[in-house]
Order: structure tokens, then C-alpha cells, then sequence
């Protein structure tokens, strides 16, 4: 058959159309008004078989700036990391790559215990008690820690830090909007969290306070500070989203008073694939375990004494009384969980230490490279493995002329602020080497000054 994904026939059609009683296609539809009926034919190309159709999207895909032939140093929420060679092995594996939510625990044990291993590294990395089954992404994670802390508090006013990533504030709005809850921004100075406007801002009315760990432009904010500031006010949380990778080398927000942290996995075992999807974490404490939203899978033993896995809270609305669910969208990244379990696992705990601390130095590396041929950075504080930088011309411009040597350049900061039009954040990972650092300082440095 021409269109095997179209296996419909004329017969087929009839067939159908008798079985409801309706003798044509027109009649099908003859219920919606003529006005708002489209005429005339859609502007699309004429249809080519499957051997055409997979020679013109292999001609399209190629036009692609891919991570395997050109070095990139974008960032700016998604990393291009190494993955071990075992991740895709494990997760290409069927009862892993076709499996759904497992509700049935005595065919479902590997499902489980995948996922359990995930929630327990995530426990451990973050500091916290407990940890979910994974969620969307980064950024619905924290827009959930903020509908979870204004429930639990009963408050309905939020403070966001703006050095939290734009596209993550945005999905924090669009869910306040449906809860009714308030978002305050509160200022950034030298691209860190302006504790003083926080104080200012904070009340008895405050759920919680949002921040980035480390922030959207590269930078560690001081979280101890930050938690001493928001004790002044009873009852408020402290909400962070972090970049889990960056806690192998930093101290885990959980350890500094963070009520529930929140991130993207994408660093571990998870491509960069044209921004998702990814897998979001949740972590928090004890207390908040059955205000956390989609499921925890818990350890257990079965009635001879052996060790098992099931499904041990299900706050959602799919489960139980909608007005009593914790939320409605959050169903969990199973096969992108797993791929980070897989990751993290191979690496280990001292390879993630490594991992984190090569990124560190090998940023660094590249930013004394830039001061030395003469390009200004604007990072001033510590960071991890971003960092911004200022230049002569348009960065829209210089990334173009970037890519045609070969180079991913930064993300353009002129996208979210025009007062940082010509700043650039740039991302360096371990898989950046010494001879691809030096190549884009040195085409940087003859674009910028061009």
C-alpha cells in the first residue's frame, strides 16, 4: 500500500458511514454552520509515498546545526553533557521504551524500581527527604512547588526572583493565573537576587520566594542569606529550582533550608533534542508528602519477605476527588527518568563530582581566554559553568557568522531584556575541549572586533 500510515479505503469510508447512518461526508458535517465552513482547497503540496516522503525529511533534517559536528556553547537551561553509551542500551530496551504508568506492580517491578532508584539519587543530590517520580520539565516542576506552597500556606501572593530563567516564570504565571496567586518579581542587581528589594517585599502574606540555584545567568546566589531573610516571616518557603549537576560540587539547596527544590535532569542521560522533552524533579520534606504533586513509588516487602516496589501515593486527580487532587498536570517522565537513573548511575558519585567540577574549570578556562584577547565579561560573582559576556556588535549577528565556522555560540540575552542587548550567556560543559575553547575565542574575538 502507497500510504501504509493511511490505510483507509473507499470501502472503509462507506462502511463506517452506514454504520452511523449518514450517507455522505457532507452530511457527516452538515451540522457545523456553512459560515464558519473553510472553501476551497488548503495550501499544501501534493502527497508522495513513503520512499519520497523519507528522502525529502532526510534532506530537511540535514540542514540541522547538530551537537555531534558543531561545538556548542549554549546553554541556558538545555546542555549538551556526555551520556554514557549504556543509557540508550538500557532505555531502547521494549518493556522500558513501550511501558506505561505501572499500576500493576507484579508485572511492573523494573518500571518501579527504576523510577524508586531516580527519586532516591535525587533525594540524595538535593538535600531533601523525598523526591517524586519526575515530572514534565523544569519548569512546570516550579510552577507546581508555587501552587504547592500557597496551598499549604494559604496564601496566594509569591515572590520570583528575575534571575529565574524567563520561560520558567512565564509557565509560574500562566499557573497562578488559574489559582488566583499573586506573582511578585522582585529585582536583580549584578545579576543576582537584590536581597534588599526581597525584604522589602516580604510580608505575612508571602507563600514563598522563588530562586535559581544556580541562576539563569550563570551565577550562585547566596541561599544561606536568602533563607535567613524569609525566617523573619513565619510559614514562608523557600522554593529553588537548580541545576542538578551543579550540585556534585555545590552544597545541595536542602542543606541551606530550601522547603522544595526543583530542576531538569536534561543534564543527565537526556539529548538536548530541540528542547524536549526533558524530565523535571520534585523534592521536599517529609511533611509535604502528600501535598507533592504525581506519584512517589515506595519500597516494600510481599508476603514471603521479599523486597518490592509499588506505587505508594497517587495525589492526582486521575486517582482521587479532583477538589482534593494536588494537581492535574503531572504525569511523570518514566523513559527520560530512567535515562537520567541510568546516567547518574554509570557515572557514579565520584564521577559526578568530576563531572560538575571539569565544567567549573573548564568555564573558567574560557573566561580568562576572553579577558585575555580582550572581550569583556560581565560576571562578577561566582558562578558555575555559565557566565555573561559584553560585545562590540548585535549577538544575533556574531551567532550566524559562528555558525558558519562550525560554532554554536551563547544565547542572546537581547531576547529577554533590552538593557542587555549585545551580552551573550555562553555555557561550557566537560565535553568542551581546550583545542574547541580556543576556536571560539579566537572567531569570537575576529567577528566582535570585525
Amino acid at each position: 500500500m502507497e500510504f501504509r500510515y493511511l490505510p483507509m479505503t473507499d470501502a472503509d469510508k462507506r462502511e463506517m458511514l452506514e454504520e452511523i447512518g449518514v450517507e455522505s461526508t457532507d452530511e457527516l458535517f452538515s451540522e457545523i454552520p456553512e459560515k464558519v465552513r473553510f472553501k476551497g482547497e488548503l495550501n499544501l503540496k501534493n502527497p508522495v509515498n513513503e520512499v519520497e516522503l523519507k528522502k525529502e525529511l532526510t534532506h530537511m533534517s540535514n540542514k540541522n546545526a547538530n551537537l555531534k559536528e558543531y561545538s556548542s556553547f549554549l546553554g541556558a537551561g538545555v546542555y549538551d553533557h556526555f551520556i554514557p553509551s549504556v543509557v540508550d542500551h538500557v532505555i531502547s530496551r521494549s518493556e522500558f521504551y513501550t511501558a506505561y504508568t505501572p499500576y500493576q506492580p507484579e508485572i511492573s517491578q523494573g518500571e518501579l524500581q527504576a523510577i524508586f532508584e531516580f527519586q532516591t539519587m535525587v533525594s540524595e543530590l538535593t538535600g531533601m527527604e523525598i523526591a517524586n517520580s519526575s515530572m514534565y520539565d523544569g519548569g512546570t516542576s516550579l510552577a507546581e512547588a508555587v501552587t504547592l506552597s500557597a496551598g499549604h500556606t494559604r496564601r496566594k501572593k509569591v515572590l520570583v526572583s528575575k534571575t529565574v530563567h524567563p520561560e520558567s516564570i512565564d509557565v509560574i504565571k500562566t499557573y497562578a493565573k488559574a489559582q488566583y496567586i499573586e506573582i511578585v518579581e522582585i529585582d536583580m542587581k549584578d545579576n543576582r537576587t537584590d536581597l534588599e528589594h526581597l525584604e522589602k517585599e516580604l510580608n505575612e502574606e508571602i507563600a514563598g520566594v522563588v530562586v535559581q540555584y544556580p541562576n539563569f545567568f550563570g551565577e550562585i546566589e547566596p541561599l544561606k542569606e536568602i533563607k535567613s531573610i524569609i525566617e523573619k516571616q513565619k510559614k514562608t518557603m523557600m522554593l529553588v529550582s537548580s541545576n542538578p549537576l551543579a550540585l556534585g560540587y555545590l552544597t545541595p539547596p536542602g542543606e541551606l533550608g530550601a522547603d522544595i527544590v526543583v530542576g531538569d535532569t536534561q543534564v543527565f542521560g537526556i539529548p538536548a533534542q530541540f528542547g524536549g522533552p526533558h524530565c523535571g524533579y520534585f523534592a521536599t520534606t517529609k511533611k509535604l508528602m502528600r501535598k507533592v504533586p504525581g506519584r512517589l513509588v515506595g519500597q516494600t516487602t510481599d508476603e514471603e519477605g521479599v523486597r518490592g516496589f509499588v506505587l505508594t501515593l497517587q495525589a492526582r486527580e486521575q486517582h482521587i476527588r479532583r477538589d482534593k487532587a494536588t494537581s492535574n498536570i503531572c504525569s511523570n517522565q518514566a523513559l527520560n527518568a530512567l535515562a537520567s537513573s541510568v546516567a547518574m548511575s554509570s557515572i557514579g558519585k565520584n564521577g559526578l563530582k568530576k563531572m560538575a567540577e571539569l565544567n567549573m574549570q573548564k568555564a573558567r578556562y574560557l573566561k580568562n581566554q576572553l579577558e585575555k584577547n580582550g572581550i569583556s565579561v560581565a560576571t562578577k560573582g561566582a558562578f558555575f559553568n555559565e557566565f555573561v559576556i559584553k560585545l562590540f556588535n548585535n549577538v544575533s549577528n556574531i551567532n550566524k557568522k559562528l555558525l558558519e565556522k562550525g560554532i554554536i555560540g551563547g544565547y542572546d540575552l537581547g531576547l529577554i531584556n533590552q538593557e542587555l542587548n549585545n551580552h551573550m550567556l555562553v555555557a561550557v560543559t566537560e565535553i568542551r575541549t581546550k583545542e574547541e575553547i580556543n576556536a571560539f575565542v579566537k572567531e569570537l574575538g575576529e567577528i566582535n572586533n570585525g
